[in-house]
This record gives structure tokens, sequence and C-alpha cells, in this order.
């Protein structure tokens, strides 16, 4: 078979007055994941050789060779198109060497992840407003290339659309109930990629072990680590970490938990936490953060600059939940410090309304979250839901289809209220998690989530129909690495050869 060259065209700039937009006919469903706003195939068809395949950049695009997030794109997807063939003779760039705004940034809440896609007569043709649309739209080609029996790749006449219906797609890893190595977080980040989420929550210590190594504070995990050396995240594996995500289009926004789930880090940092009291005397164990005395609040000062020098998102979570205020009622001192406080609330106060507008509120936990979601936004304030997505909970069969359910958006209110909800994330509490289990358990599950984030919700309601299309995609994760569990009985055609 004599098959054509393919030569992808990528062209960073704003599309949205282009005819390009009115391709609306006939969509039809293909098996990419997660679903593409519209989408449109046909029958028609062209063969692809690896070594007649080239990406390149626009003539008129703001994006040119130097731009270090899509050249090592190119390369990436290339070996992901087309597995067989080890080098990248088949790799063709352009020569002009100009840096571009974007390209060497970070992805932030404001990104556009927008984008386009035409495939047809051995061209095609990627346009994105910025280089975090054009990975998506990258991914979206990677899914589109097939091969048969015989082992010939092919690709069909396509024509998409696409952008996501929430800004943030988070997943949350827990590392500190255990600690997950590097390379367990790094293949996390490439999945997150392959299903279109944005945001890796690092729930990096609580209350068993504080595994980041603090440059201002190194006695945190010198003490509060399960072992100083081996189950700690030094600097470089936080740098390491960061740019992996980043050459994905991924933020990373860090959770350090206060005043609670803090046990961890009173090791390394005495007279942090709380004394408790039995009667008049102190029982010997210590409760939350002592908010009574100034060495505290120097010290998460400290600490919090610290993490906003190294983590470079806007966003850090200070987590606030399951406080046990048994501890503190128990403490005299504490007791006076309450009482304090209410004699000088008892005098008109006033707080910064910027301080309030400018937090998120994550509903995490009930089941009838929807309650929470109207009064969080009647109240005015953005909204993440992660409630819904406890995947760390399994059960027998396919639960895939009970987060696939959920809508973000049905609840009482105004659509003001519902243009609050910026999205939500999909959270892996390691209890019972470490690196062994980590990746099935994690995978497809998460996609359910994931569509429902990005996608059309009138277009992906049907789980029987979206079925094929997970099943497919979950074939795809094995090929690329991933060691995603069954959804039910069957086979795939490249069965996972890691074990």
């Amino acid at each position: 078979i004599k098959c054509k060259t393919l030569l992808i065209t990528i062209l960073s700039q704003s599309f949205r007055d282009s005819q390009f937009l009115q391709v609306t006919r006939n969509w039809t469903f293909y098996f990419l994941w997660p679903l593409p706003q519209q989408l449109h195939q046909s029958a028609d068809r062209d063969c692809l050789s690896p070594q007649r395949f080239s990406f390149t950049y626009g003539r008129d695009s703001a994006a040119q060779t130097g731009c270090s997030v899509l050249d090592a794109a190119f390369k990436r997807y290339f070996s992901i198109i087309f597995p067989d063939f080890t080098t990248l003779s088949g790799l063709l760039m352009p020569e002009n060497d100009v840096k571009t705004r974007g390209c060497d940034g970070y992805p932030d809440e404001d990104s556009d992840e927008s984008y386009t896609l035409s495939v047809s007569e051995g061209q095609a043709v990627l346009r994105s407003v910025s280089v975090w649309g054009a990975l998506r739209g990258l991914e979206s080609l990677s899914q589109l290339v097939y091969q048969d029996d015989y082992g010939t790749y092919f690709i069909n006449k396509t024509e998409i659309v696409d952008f996501p219906r929430f800004a943030f797609r988070g997943l949350l890893l827990d590392t500190s109930r255990h600690y997950l190595p590097l390379y367990a977080i790094l293949k996390t980040l490439d999945a997150m990629a392959y299903s279109k989420l944005n945001v890796f929550h690092w729930h990096i210590v609580d209350d068993p072990s504080f595994p980041y190594q603090s440059r201002t504070f190194p006695d945190l995990s010198n003490k509060g680590a399960f072992h100083p050396f081996t189950h700690i995240y030094t600097q470089s594996d936080v740098i390491r970490v960061i740019e992996h995500a980043r050459m994905r289009g991924i933020r990373v926004v860090p959770e350090f938990d206060s005043p609670g789930h803090t046990q961890s880090w009173g090791k390394g940092q005495p007279g942090l936490l709380t004394p408790c009291y039995k009667g008049s005397v102190p029982s010997g164990s210590f409760g939350p953060v002592d908010p009574t005395v100034d060495t505290t609040y120097k010290f998460m000062a400290s600490l919090l600059k610290e993490v906003k020098f190294v983590f470079p998102d806007s966003y850090v979570h200070l987590g606030g939940d399951e406080v046990s205020f048994a501890c503190w009622q128990s403490n005299p001192n504490v007791r006076k410090f309450m009482e304090k406080m209410v004699e000088r609330l008892k005098k008109t106060s006033y707080v910064q309304k910027s301080l309030v507008s400018d937090t998120v509120l994550e509903i995490w936990k009930g089941a009838k979250y929807q309650t929470e979601l109207s009064r969080m936004t009647q109240a005015g304030h953005r909204v993440l839901l992660s409630a819904p997505w406890y995947i760390n909970h399994i059960s027998y069969g396919q639960d895939w289809r009970n987060s696939y359910a959920v809508q973000p958006q049905n609840f009482s209110g105004t659509d003001e209220q519902k243009k609050l909800v910026i999205g939500g994330e999909v959270a892996m509490w390691g209890e019972y998690v470490d690196a062994t289990n980590l990746s099935p358990r994690l995978w497809p599950r998460a996609c359910a989530a994931a569509e429902r984030l990005w996608s059309n919700e009138e277009k992906t309601l049907n789980a029987d129909l979206a079925f094929p299309r997970l099943k497919e995609f979950r074939c795809e994760l094995l090929r690329r690495g991933i060691q995603a569990e069954p959804l039910f009985v069957g086979h795939c055609r490249h069965e996972y050869d890691g074990l």
C-alpha cells in the first residue's frame, strides 16, 4: 500500500471568526475521549507512512520552532502515534528559531484550551489560540490514527471544533498516607494529559507523613517523613513534577492542609501543635495547630512564602477540613484565647471583600452536594465539585457509570449561580493506595469525570453510548503504558506488556 504524506500544520492564532467554525453537519461519534464539542467524520480515509509524516508550524503562526512546549509535544506524539517506530527520522521540523509568548510560561485558570482540527487529503490543520489548546488538539489527533490487522496506519477525514466545558478539571493524589514514587506521579500526569485533565491537585502532606523537603524548615521532612532520604520529595523532584506537568498543559496546585491534619508537622516543628489536656494536666497528645502563640503565625507565613515561590500556580489549597475541636476545648490557653476573640467580635469588624471573593470553595463531602452547590453559589462563591468523584472508593461492577452520571450544574439556582461552578476534580485518597495499585484504580474510572468536565453534557448523558468509546480508550491507555483496569469482559488488541 502506498501511503500519503501527512503534514500537520500548527496555527497558534485566534480562529473564532473563521469559517471553520461553521462545520456543524451530520456529527458522528468516533472513539475519541473525551468527546469533542463538535465532531464530523466521513468514511474517507488515508493511510499514513511514519517516514513521510511531519509536523510544521504555519507561516503566520505566533508559535514557531523553539517553542519548548510544542517542540517537545511533536516528538512525544510522534512516538505515541507510531509506537512501532523508535526513531524520529520522519519528524520534520522547520528551521526558524523564534521563541514566542506563552511557550515558556505556565498554564493558569485563564488559559484558552480551545482548538479546531481539520484532517483531509493528506493534510491536518490544527488551529488554536494558545499552545495549551494546541496540546489538546494534538491529543485528539493522536486518537484519530489507527492500525488495521496488517499494521498499516490510517486516519479518516475529520473536522473537530473543541473546547472544555469547565476550566478546572482536576485530579488529587495523596502522597502522605502512602508515599508515591516520582515515576508514579509522572505516569499519572501522562494519563491526565491523555484524558484532557488539566489540574494536578497535589495533597503532598498530611497527618501520617510530611514528605515535602522544605528548604526553610528541613526538619519537617527529616523528622516527619516515613524516611528522611527514601520517602521525600526534594526541591528537584518538585521542579521535575511541575515541568513535566507544564509540558502537558497541566497546572500543579499544592495542598498544605491546616490547621488540622498536621500531626506529622509537629515532629519537626516543636511548639506548633496544641497540647491536649485531660482535666487540668496535659495528656501527652497533641491536636491541631496552636492558634495562641505568635510563633505559629511566623512559621506559617514563612512556609507559605516558600510554597508560593516553589509552586508557580496562583492557587494554593489550604484544606481547613476535619479540624478536631476537642483538643482545643481541653486546652486552657486556647479557651482563654477564644474568650478574648469573642469579646473582640462584639465590636464592629469587617473583612475585605477581595479576601473572600478570591477564595474558591471545594465541595468535597456529602451525598446531597447539590444543596451545597446552591448555598455556596448563592453566597457568590466560586466552587469546585469533588464530592461525587472520590474514586478511591470502589465497588463491584462498572462504578464509572456513577461518576459519568454526575451533573455539576444540576442544582437549584440561577444561571449566574451555575456559572460560578468552575469545574471539579477526581480524588484518589491514599489510605489503601500506593504505587502497586494506583494506576488500575485511577484509570479508566477517572476518565468518566474527565469527559463530564470537558464535553457537552447533552451529548454525553448516555453511559451505554459512552461505553464503547471508553472501552476503546482504555485499550489505548494500555498501548501507551498506562496500567488501566478492564471495564468488563473482553480483550484489547494491545494488552498491557509491563507486567
